[in-house]
């Protein structure tokens, strides 16, 4: 009977692994006829499983449930109608649906299956660690079917264009406007968003929605891969991650288009596609393009709406969700009890500190990287790579170069043409990135913050770190420190390995070149596709270990101890 139960199951893992052949290789027309009878197979199945569900109360689902099995029996059947009557869609072509249709049954059907994480295997550092693994070489051997590229590419190039999705950092050794098929670009779009988000938290919250519960084990695993406080918000937390996630990214798809002329894309459908692109690239701070220059193409460089959109996205992709999740919260608290007191209950008791010291931080150090960085990018560069721009194009774009460092990647302007000063503060805000908890990388903005203050309260003589009235955890300047040195040492073992491999290159195009990769970023000089073949795999594994933290790999690695219950004497070493 249970085999019975995963039938659909399976045939749909097949399916989607034969719609990857299909697409990624081109068929002959007897082959191409048999694909689709598996197709056709597939979704009447499926539908069958789907009535039986149904059908017999013990299987029902709950009601929670039917608004996306009524999406997804539409689905079915528009699909039917497609194939049996040759229905043309104006949005979409008829192998589309067939594929959406299939996908939506492999996600249903898996998210029905009673899985465990490997808990007694694998603590979440190396879940998290793994998980990003198997993506990336998934997505590598994507990325080399023969109708995913235009002229064919390397495993090497293949790997490090996967890691750069997966890892959101948008370096590049190919042309990826011209070098990739619409089909690589889809490609790219499901290896940025799955690298942003991480594979656990897409696969969690369908298991959840579907089974409607998680083991204990489960829960735990997924407390510390989400940054839960409690155990009983896992799913709370998943669900108003992707929420606002598909949110954002939807109301930037929508800005994007709105900014785009018909002149440069006469196509309303390469526009659309244009804006889904770019979209998840800069909500999942990513920074590729499907324009060869990036931003700077002639195009869009004076198209200051989309600047000012991609921007905005960048900034709330990587502020961290528990940032926005926290002012979200604070906006509602504003809203029930200022701006509609009437609202107000009898029994609302005023709630302190409504925003946390974590959001504080966090914003108020966001706000000042963003400030200065932007103000000082428009004194260097007034008569230099802004010298084209005018009156409050000037402010925009030296506005973009300050958010972009900050592990986007985007670029408005000639990188190669920036003044020494100006990549001086470009590797300062890429060495800083985003926040905690986020799609952002680098040391982070509350790693810096915790070190600033912990200097103040040296000079001072302090023996503890405070601020507005809260005292910061001996842990978190530990962390904090760690996370700065191990940085560091990441980034010289890196520029020391390019610059031995290509002694031909400039150290600051290395060095750029160095921080961009472990902050996540993707900004260049324009040495990239220029690095050797060892220069490469050297930058993606720096990509790599700025994405996941090399202190997770330390903790991955290393055996936990438990707790201490003793104490050495303690000495004072001599510093400085």
């Amino acid at each position: 009977m249970k085999l019975l139960k995963r039938i659909p199951f399976f045939l749909s893992l097949v399916s989607v692994c034969v719609i990857i052949y299909d697409l990624g290789f081109d068929q002959p027309e007897i082959i191409a006829r048999q694909i689709n009878v598996l197709y056709f197979v597939t979704l009447i199945i499926a539908a069958m499983a789907l009535g039986t569900q149904y059908l017999v109360r013990e299987t029902r689902p709950g009601y929670k449930i039917w608004i996306f099995d009524g999406i997804y029996s539409v689905l079915l059947i528009t699909v039917f109608l497609v194939t049996l009557e040759h229905v043309s869609f104006i949005f979409l072509d008829n192998y589309v649906w067939k594929y959406l249709a299939l996908f939506a049954v492999f996600v249903r059907e898996y998210s029905n299956l009673k899985s465990y994480f490997a808990h007694q295997y694998l603590n979440p550092a190396q879940l998290f660690i793994v998980s990003f693994i198997l993506i990336i070489l998934f997505g590598a051997f994507l990325l080399m079917l023969p109708n995913a590229t235009t002229a064919g590419i390397s495993f090497v190039d293949a790997l490090f264009t996967s890691t750069s999705a997966v890892c959101v950092t948008g370096l590049s050794v190919v042309d990826t406007g011209t070098a990739f098929t619409q089909f690589g670009h889809v490609i790219l779009i499901l290896l940025m968003q799955l690298g942003g988000l991480g594979i656990m938290t897409f696969t969690s919250y369908f298991a959840y929605f579907f089974r409607g519960a998680l083991t204990y084990q489960n829960q735990l695993m997924l407390r510390e891969l989400t940054n839960s406080q409690k155990v009983a918000e896992v799913f709370s937390v998943l669900k108003k991650i992707i929420l606002v996630t598909l949110t954002v990214e939807v109301i930037g798809i929508i800005l994007i288009y709105s900014s785009l002329s018909p002149a440069l894309m006469a196509s309303v459908a390469d526009r659309f596609f244009f804006s889904i692109f770019h979209s998840v690239a800069a909500f999942c701070n990513a920074g590729f393009s499907t324009l060869s220059a990036n931003l700077y193409d002639i195009g869009v460089r004076f198209n200051y709406p989309l600047h000012l959109t991609i921007a905005c996205l960048i900034i709330l992709g990587g502020i961290g969700f528990p940032i926005l999740f926290n002012l979200m919260n604070y906006v509602k608290y504003v809203i029930m009890n200022y701006i509609l007191p009437f609202s107000r209950k009898a029994e609302t008791i005023h709630r302190p500190w409504v925003i946390n010291l974590n959001t504080r931080i966090v914003v108020i150090t966001t706000g000042i990287l963003l400030l200065v960085g932007t103000v000082l990018i428009y004194i260097l560069e007034y008569h230099n790579t802004l010298a084209e721009h005018h009156g409050i194009g000037k402010v925009v774009v030296a506005f973009f170069g300050s958010v972009t460092p900050r592990t986007a990647g985007f670029n408005s302007v000639d990188m190669t043409m920036l003044n020494f000063s100006t990549i001086m503060i470009i590797v300062f805000l890429m060495w800083v990135g985003g926040s905690p908890a986020s799609t952002a990388g680098g040391i982070k903005t509350s790693t810096l913050a915790i070190a600033t203050l912990n200097f103040f309260s040296l000079a001072r003589n302090k023996d503890r770190v405070e601020l507005y009235q809260r005292e910061i955890t001996y842990s978190s300047i530990r962390r904090a420190s760690a996370i700065i040195c191990l940085s560091l040492i990441v980034i010289g073992v890196s520029v020391f390995s390019v610059t031995f491999f290509d002694q031909d290159l400039a150290v600051v195009d290395v060095v750029f070149e160095c921080f961009s990769a472990y902050g996540t970023v993707g900004l260049s000089l324009g040495i990239t596709a220029a690095l050797s073949s060892a220069s490469k795999v050297i930058i993606i594994i720096t990509m790599f270990i700025g994405r996941v933290g090399m202190l997770t790999l330390m903790i991955a690695a290393l055996r936990k101890i438990g707790q201490v219950k003793y104490r050495y004497p303690s000495e004072e070493i001599l510093i400085n």
